[in-house]
């Protein structure tokens, strides 16, 4: 393997490390959290703060389509080692972020203004405080946009320990949080909105003072080469299709479960998302280290080297997940139990539905940041984004012949593996794929780990007893099955010494 090579998959290790370092911070905070919030808050409040909240999301398609355009061109230049290009970059993208904060800022203050008040299930009790939560939402929302290029620009120099360091911080004020709303005689539901900007805008600010001292192109911003605003908006135009398919199976899905069933069953959507979040995190971290590698490997036309990131990147995410997916599967019951005071009805089965729809976005995500790295993505999305378009519609009729809630996720299922399919088959050009050796070396082996895995896990849930010990048993189990089939079935040799070479060195250490 070249030296390069090697020193880029030891930087994708320590990023990895980092960012999981961040993530287990979080998910402590996060699960604690999120405990005392629908304890205190209730369950009705707590769905109404996550679908109103929605309502804001569902705007800024707009936003995450300009974002990966961002984080694309600033990579690509980092790639190129054209410091005035990169610079351009950050002045051209700093100029379209804060446009795109007031165009959603208007969106919001109407359309969205509108569909508050005249289509969303909401007691007339709570109208007040549901006008408030959506107003620190749209805030919110702006703030975020406006830290697109900041984050953007760490990602870019894989500096994960600012997301690690900056997480301590957060997660203390969170958990201040969590002690205000529960002493306090203000309404609580618009107290905890307002709390959480607050936290989004400090966070903001330490993120752009980084920025400022450790990246030249952070300091003097200026909008100069405008051709630029063409080409970025070019790339982010095309990808609106995909974004707005994110936000109609996510936001969508969720306005859908509150105009059929209320916000009882967006609360259950809302604790399902919370454990979806937590678990995606493991492999979003791993995802977020190895994507600039992709990027930069493309510029440089290293196209071999982009296969393998692939390749790596495709198991290895769907063996993370698999690791915590698979205990929480079988036990998602007595683990709710455990967790919440007061479980939400349909919690369980969402909960399982969207680990299996995590399991084949895993996959989806590594072949989407291929496609990102080349800059041709109009097809691509008109078609990908186009399929993925169809779960809002599909789950609609489903609704009003009367199916279950479950129904929506379960067509999300089916859509998004028939995406993940068609994806793989319009980028394999791009970087001379074999799909016979993909199907054999990615989908095959994961479907034999995930097989292999299952056995006892499954057959232990099935006939012992309802119990603690049990359930510790079954988790046990469950992680240790997985690793050994991902050890013998999920890798080839080369990865399976690289990795036992790894774990040797570590214990020496």
């Amino acid at each position: 393997m070249p030296d390069n090579n090697i020193s880029s998959n030891k930087r994708i290790a320590k990023n990895t490390l980092l960012l999981y370092a961040r993530m287990l911070l979080l998910l402590v905070v996060s699960l604690y959290t999120s405990r005392i919030v629908l304890a205190t808050l209730g369950v009705e409040d707590y769905g109404l703060y996550n679908v109103v909240g929605g309502i804001v999301v569902m705007f800024t398609f707009i936003n995450k389509a300009m974002g990966n355009s961002t984080s694309r061109y600033i990579t690509f230049a980092l790639g190129k080692g054209d410091k005035t290009e990169l610079k351009n970059v950050v002045g051209v993208s700093f100029f379209i972020h804060w446009v795109l904060a007031v165009i959603i800022l208007l969106l919001a203050e109407t359309v969205g203004l509108w569909f508050l008040y005249n289509k969303m299930v909401i007691p007339e009790a709570r109208m007040t405080a549901a006008f408030w939560v959506y107003q620190f939402s749209v805030v919110s929302c702006m703030v975020s946009i406006i830290s697109v290029p900041f984050n953007s620009m760490i990602i870019a120099h894989e500096k994960m320990g600012a997301f690690a360091f900056i997480s301590i911080l957060d997660a203390v004020l969170k958990l201040l949080i969590v002690y205000l709303i529960q002493i306090s005689s203000f309404d609580k539901l618009i107290l905890y909105a307002a709390l959480l900007l607050g936290v989004m805008i400090l966070d903001r600010l330490i993120y752009q003072v980084y920025c400022h001292r450790h990246f030249e192109e952070a300091r003097h911003i200026k909008f100069q080469k405008t051709g630029l605003v063409k080409q970025m908006t070019s790339f982010a135009v095309w990808s609106l299709v995909g974004n707005l398919s994110y936000v109609c199976y996510t936001q969508g899905l969720n306005i859908l479960l509150n105009m059929f069933f209320g916000p009882a069953v967006n609360a259950a959507r809302g604790v399902a998302v919370q454990v979806e979040g937590v678990i995606n995190g493991f492999v979003t971290n791993f995802q977020t280290a190895v994507n600039p590698q992709i990027t930069k490997s493309y510029a440089a036309d290293e196209k071999g080297r982009v296969r393998e990131l692939l390749f790596l990147s495709s198991k290895f995410s769907f063996y993370l997940l698999l690791i915590l997916c698979l205990p929480v599967f079988l036990e998602a019951p007595a683990i709710l139990g455990l967790w919440l005071v007061e479980v939400p009805e349909h919690t369980v089965n969402f909960i399982r539905l969207l680990i299996l729809i995590m399991m084949a976005q895993s996959l989806h995500n590594p072949v989407s940041m291929i496609k990102s790295a080349t800059g041709r993505i109009r097809t691509y999305q008109l078609i990908i984004g186009g399929i993925l378009l169809l779960i809002v519609p599909i789950s609609y009729i489903a609704l009003k012949m009367g199916a279950p809630s479950e129904t929506v996720f379960i067509v999300h299922l089916v859509v998004q593996l028939v995406a993940q399919t068609m994806a793989v088959l319009m980028t394999k050009n791009d970087i001379g794929l074999s799909f016979r050796i993909y199907l054999k070396d990615v989908i095959l082996r994961v479907l034999t780990v995930t097989l292999l895995a299952s056995i006892i896990p499954v057959s232990l849930y099935i006939y012992l007893p309802d119990t603690l010990l049990n359930m510790l048993i079954v988790i046990f189990i469950s992680l240790l099955s997985v690793c050994v089939s991902v050890l013998f079935a999920g890798m080839n040799s080369r990865e399976r010494v690289f990795l036992l070479e790894k774990v040797s060195n570590i214990v020496r250490k």
